[in-house]
């Protein structure tokens, strides 16, 4: 067992080998390096229980480390994680329910600063050193913030499209291309938005299916979404889940891949060359690479665990992780597959893993 970060004296990885690997070859270690270089994981936490937390994988010398924002800080993070991104060598944690986002120096992992009151932040979108977007479940409103200054600066409203009683609007995902800022509007919402990033101004929106909730960018500048499909009794509606190929400069739709009523479709993602689509399906991975004209009939891999509930893809080598959160109340599990889908490594993380953050 060796120390990640021998300059800052803090970062312990313990290890261990792959459930479902063939090898009993000695557990793995990790040469110091000064700074972090491999993949967060966002440990969502009870909602309510204040046990979020973060963890850290080093994909070279498959070591781990779990609570290294309270192990540096002296404090959790809070209620309810929900995303992690990173700019100019600075981490921002997006915690929900606490309405929080801090902000942590990733050569040292203590906090630089935070941002709070934001009404259930989701998401961080970055334009410049100087403006970025944050997504909210629980607020018609996006908020635009000042990177340099932490603070908050203005914000957009973005149109409901479902008219419920005290619905308060809902964003998500975001990708930026050109001047424009492409949002998914999710929670009992079926559009995605379009807002101009000089004006701030919505420019286009555009109904795709019900709860569309991530969005991704293929290598060809074409948008990708993935809609759940609601739920059966939901006040606005019970569909199949779609996957949807947008043109994002006419707002139409290009293509509609539908799936079967009553599956349950999440965490769309795209490989590093932008070619290949991932997302989960009643907790299993599939894969399609954007030329495909129908959806895959089988999962990307045979795994021996019944359901993942989030996923990521490293974007040099296409390896793919899957974290799998038990029973959410336990500490999760990530798994580490080849793109071939060997099973490499697994660890153990915080209670529901949630979203990956990759610091290359």
């Amino acid at each position: 067992m060796k120390r990640l970060l021998y300059a800052l004296g803090w970062l312990f990885f313990a290890t261990m080998l792959c459930q479902c690997s063939d090898s009993d070859n000695d557990n793995p270690t990790i040469d110091p390096v000064e700074v972090p270089k491999g993949l967060f994981v966002v440990n969502a936490g009870n909602y309510n229980a204040s046990n979020a937390s973060l963890s850290f994988y080093d994909p070279v010398g498959n070591g781990y480390d779990n609570e290294i924002f309270a192990k540096i800080n002296g404090y959790k993070l809070g209620d309810t994680a929900q995303s992690m991104s990173i700019h100019n060598d600075t981490g921002w944690i997006v915690v929900n329910n606490s309405h929080i986002i801090y902000i942590i120096d990733l050569k040292t992992m203590r906090e630089k600063g935070r941002i709070t009151g934001i009404t259930s932040p989701r998401y961080i979108c970055f334009l410049s050193d100087e403006k970025a977007y944050v997504s909210s479940m629980y607020s018609d409103q996006l908020t635009i913030i000042n990177p340099k200054t932490y603070s908050s600066i203005g914000s957009v409203t973005v149109p409901k499209n479902t008219a419920l009683a005290g619905h308060t609007g809902s964003t998500e995902e975001m990708v930026v291309i050109g001047k424009y800022l492409y949002v998914t509007c999710w929670s009992y919402e079926k559009t995605i938005v379009k807002i101009d990033t000089s004006t701030d101004k919505v420019v286009a929106a555009l109904e795709v299916g019900i709860q569309p909730a991530s969005l991704v960018k293929d290598r060809n500048g074409k948008l990708w979404t993935i809609c759940d499909g609601g739920y059966e009794g939901s006040p606005i509606g019970y569909e199949a889940p779609v996957l949807c190929r947008i043109d994002p400069e006419k707002m139409t739709v290009e293509a509609r891949y539908t799936f079967t009523k009553g599956d349950y479709t999440s965490k769309l993602r795209i490989n590093g060359t932008g070619d290949q689509l991932y997302w989960l399906n009643n907790g299993a991975p599939y894969r399609m690479n954007i030329s495909d004209t129908e959806l895959p009939a089988t999962t990307a891999f045979d795994t021996k665990e019944s359901y993942f509930y989030a996923l990521t893809i490293d974007p040099e080598n296409n390896d793919i992780y899957l974290a799998d959160a038990i029973d959410y109340q336990q500490p999760g599990i990530v798994y580490r597959y080849s793109a071939t889908g060997k099973c490499l490594v697994s660890f153990y993380v915080g209670v529901i893993p949630t979203e990956f953050c990759w610091n290359k």
